[in-house]
């Protein structure tokens, strides 16, 4: 094998740069951009011919094919090296809420009104009414508060900021009373206690991690006291010898010491879960109701909107945060600002809202429709013929995203086992396809939850599944 001979054959960069296919790409996305590729396309070429051994001699017409086809691959890095990160994926896995996979969808009408308004400018901080600069929180504020009671809203970046943005109003150089048992841990290591030092306000523990009495807030209580926490454990619960204080009974002692009460609520649940069949999740309207100052939770969880960090409560909190250095930094962009009110309008009347908003009607899904769209799909993997068993079997979805964590729904599944490839190798395939397929390997099967599998994506399931199978 004459491997200098098989480097001189392959063509120079600049003589790649004038051939026709080449020009094209050139004309399409720039000279600079097209040369890195080609210069890509040929190192691809140059390492596998330094890699070659003596004993595969029979890969050089391979190599030389190769070379003569130089200018395809210079297209195909090309178009891979503008191809979005960012990317469409179908949830096998029952989660509803997965984090790794954006947590809540947008529903198809709400997807294609942002489509409309995010492609033109928009009033998002002009006062069409009074011609002069408005405020971007007044596109939602009205909705938000009728909907929870609360005298006023706003709205920040995640849910994470708002503790941040309402300690460091409220509380900075002060203390904060919070229960021992309320101190979690979010995503990506991120706690509360970090967040409260972050605000540069000083935590209070009381009482045990178990159990936390009301004269352990009033014990803890000094001049230099700013406002007691509540966090909502929404994340995990604490299950038997058990004992908390709820803000509606810590309300007597506000009031006595002039101490606000902040809640952290998380999941965002407007609507009473029972009716699902769901145990009963803390609302934000309840905690209004029982006199909460300031109260924060998510966007993107149970509300089903985008992600966001919404605060409600008395308006004179409302406007100190407002007037926060850091709200600049943390603040909402159009895209949650349409999302968000887009959302929360179809709050303003319940009935059939599990039918306009995905994560509702996932939630509240008869099992008898899931089967069904279970042995929709299995037949389909038959009548398409791809090359392995699969079968309809009972298994547990989970709501995820840090909501209800001791809450898993009965569901039904597919299950595929692969006739020539293993378990493992379809998983991996499967992730490579045009649409990525997201699902669970359990009993060495290939498991699909038709939980977060709507209808419509059925067909392209099976797609995604012949890709792999190729």
């Amino acid at each position: 094998m004459d491997k200098n001979n098989l480097f001189r054959r392959i063509p120079k960069v600049d003589i790649l740069l004038e051939e026709g296919k080449v020009l094209d790409l050139i004309q399409d996305y720039g000279l600079s951009y097209v040369t890195d590729k080609v210069r890509e396309a040929v190192e691809e070429i140059r390492e596998e011919i330094k890699l070659l051994s003596p004993s595969e001699e029979n890969r050089e017409d391979e190599i030389l094919r190769r070379i003569d086809h130089i200018e395809d691959a210079i297209a195909e890095h090309v178009e891979q090296g503008i191809e979005l990160k960012l990317r469409p994926v179908l949830n096998g896995t029952g989660t509803i809420l997965h984090t790794n996979l954006g947590r809540a969808p947008l529903s198809h009408k709400i997807s294609t009104e942002l489509a409309t308004l995010l492609s033109s400018y928009s009033n998002l901080e002009y006062n069409l009414e009074e011609g002069k600069r408005g405020e971007r929180y007044s596109h939602m504020k009205e909705m938000i508060c009728k909907i929870t009671g609360a005298e006023d809203a706003m709205v920040v970046n995640n849910n994470a900021s708002s503790v941040l943005l309402i300690l460091s109003t409220l509380a900075k150089g002060g203390e904060v009373i919070v229960s021992r048992g309320e101190l979690i841990e979010i995503g990506g290591k991120f706690r509360i206690p970090d967040v409260c030092a972050q605000s540069d306000a000083e935590m209070v523990e009381i009482g045990t991690t178990n159990k936390t009495h009301l004269s352990d807030y009033q014990e803890a209580i000094t001049e230099n006291t700013k406002a007691f926490l509540k966090v909502h454990t929404s994340n995990y619960c604490i299950m038997g010898f058990t004992e908390s204080v709820e803000a509606k009974d810590l309300k007597s002692l506000s009031l006595e010491h002039n101490i606000p009460i902040i809640e952290d609520l998380g999941s965002g649940v407007l609507l009473p879960l029972e009716k699902y069949g769901i145990r009963h999740e803390p609302m934000v309207q309840e905690a209004i109701e029982s006199g909460v100052d300031v109260v924060c939770f998510s966007g993107d969880k149970l509300l089903g909107g985008p992600q966001a960090g919404i605060i409600i409560g008395k308006k004179k909190y409302i406007d100190a945060m407002k007037k926060n250095p850091l709200t600049r930094a943390l603040r909402i962009d159009k895209f949650t600002v349409a999302a968000l009110s887009m959302t929360l309008r179809e709050y303003l009347h319940m009935e059939g809202i599990e039918e306009r908003i995905p994560v509702l009607k996932m939630l509240s899904e008869p099992l008898s429709s899931i089967k069904e769209r279970a042995e929709s799909l299995c037949n389909l993997f038959r009548d398409n013929r791809l090359p392995g068993d699969c079968t309809v079997r009972a298994c547990t979805s989970q709501v995820g995203g840090g909501s209800l964590p001791d809450t898993y729904m009965d569901s039904f599944a597919v299950s595929f086992h692969p006739h020539k490839i293993s378990v493992p190798e379809l998983e991996k395939r499967l992730h490579f396809t045009k649409e990525p397929l997201i699902g669970r390997v359990m009993e060495d099967d290939f498991w699909i939850d038709l939980r977060t599998i709507r209808e419509e994506e059925l067909e392209r399931v099976v797609e995604s599944f012949q890709e792999a199978l190729e």
